[in-house]
């Protein structure tokens, strides 16, 4: 233990006499340690976020949607084929199915008082039921004025209210949209995210009127179930009465639709972070490569400078372990300084960005900086300065004696 303790200090001594070059060769090791602590802590943020928005809805509500599992994503986000009314009335004589939500969006022109703007719109069936049910499972709430009672009256997110239009829009004022003009009743509190918060909410029928779709379609279904009904069982017998329906109507047994429950919801979600997570690891891998090079670089450029100083230790006793444990903690010390460094500044952006999106809501979510990621990043960053070392530090340690002191007679 007093022979490890002595290399250390002279490990620590060696990279002292070159702080400028360690310094640099820290550097790159920051910069790779910076991106994974950083992108990594976001990404497990935002899928803490997914699972919290799915546990909300708890095994109360399915989702359907027309197009299958790999479509899910795209559907909601950019919308194409729709359910037909003859679904959702299959959907609403399903056992244990309560109240079935239709969900439809789209972009259009929006006129406030004097200036016209790009809006996003969505109208929901039945209205009055759809409010109250997002409200309890979604946390709705209005930050002004009172919720829509009639179909000429709309809410609006607090983008629309306050970013959208050059003039703040008042509950009470009027929006005119493809030539209809609506009742702004109230501004909901932000929803969680930009997207959300940037939608003109009406009641399903003013919504067909003004983009001319047919009557009884929508986008999707959420589907709220009644208490006590288990939700696989559910979104079994939904599937198979969906099945049958659409088999009469196109003869045709491809399922052109997914039953989407919050458990599957979450696997999708899941796989489809995990890849992103795995990508991000190996984007931020190159940086570390390009870092662990360079320490490379760096401790045979030592070697050779001090090759004297190294055959005059094995002269005098000093074993090739010895010779090879002391390069060996220059390197691990140089990628631990490196990852306590990009740790700290990867910690730092993550909850930044976190503070940010809390501020002006573009998503919210949190960094999620977890002593395991923490611990990772400093293990991860030390492995690699000992990895990158070890070339070198071998053949410090092969070097004999005679040899060495010869080099510079």
């Amino acid at each position: 233990m007093e022979a490890l303790k002595e290399y250390f200090h002279i490990a620590v001594r060696n990279i002292k006499t070159r702080s400028l070059r360690s310094w640099l060769t820290i550097f790159g090791i920051v910069i790779g340690v910076f991106l994974i602590i950083s992108l990594l802590s976001l990404s497990e943020g935002l899928k803490a976020t997914i699972n919290e928005q799915l546990q909300a809805l708890g095994g109360e509500m399915v989702m359907v949607m027309p197009g299958g599992d790999e479509d899910i994503f795209s559907s909601m986000m950019f919308g194409g084929a729709q359910l037909e009314r003859e679904d959702i009335e299959a959907i609403e004589k399903v056992s244990g199915v309560d109240t079935v939500l239709g969900y439809s969006f789209t972009g259009t022109t929006g006129r406030y008082e004097d200036e016209a703007k790009q809006i996003a719109i969505a109208g929901m069936d039945p209205w009055k039921e759809s409010l109250e049910i997002l409200g309890i499972f979604q946390g709705w709430d209005v930050a002004e004025g009172r919720w829509p009672v009639k179909d000429n009256e709309v809410v609006i997110g607090q983008v629309v209210a306050y970013d959208v239009f050059s003039r703040e829009i008042k509950p009470g004022s009027e929006i005119i949209i493809k030539g209809r003009k609506f009742i702004i009743t109230g501004i909901l509190k932000s929803l969680g995210s930009r997207q959300d918060d940037s939608i003109v909410y009406m009641a399903m029928e003013s919504y067909q009127d003004v983009t001319g779709e047919k009557r009884g379609t929508a986008a999707y279904a959420m589907v709220k179930l009644e208490e006590g009904a288990d939700e696989n069982i559910v979104a079994e017998d939904i599937e198979d009465t969906l099945s049958k329906t659409r088999k009469r109507r196109f003869g045709s047994d491809e399922e052109d639709f997914s039953v989407i429950t919050s458990e599957k919801m979450g696997d999708i979600a899941g796989n489809i972070l995990g890849i992103i997570q795995l990508v991000i690891f190996l984007f931020a891998s190159v940086a570390i490569v390009v870092g662990g090079i360079g320490i490379t670089n760096s401790m045979f450029t030592s070697v050779r400078e001090r090759t004297r100083e190294i055959g005059v230790m094995k002269a005098i006793g000093a074993k090739n372990s010895a010779v090879l444990i002391i390069f060996l903690f220059e390197a691990g010390i140089i990628g631990f300084i490196g990852g306590i460094g990009g740790t700290l500044l990867g910690a730092i952006l993550a909850k930044g960005i976190e503070l940010y999106g809390q501020a002006h809501p573009v998503f919210y979510f949190t960094a999620s900086i977890t002593p395991g990621l923490i611990i990772f990043g400093l293990v991860f960053s030390f492995f690699v300065g000992c990895l990158s070392g070890f070339i070198p530090a071998r053949s410090a340690a092969k070097l004999k004696p005679v040899e060495a002191l010869r080099r510079f007679e």
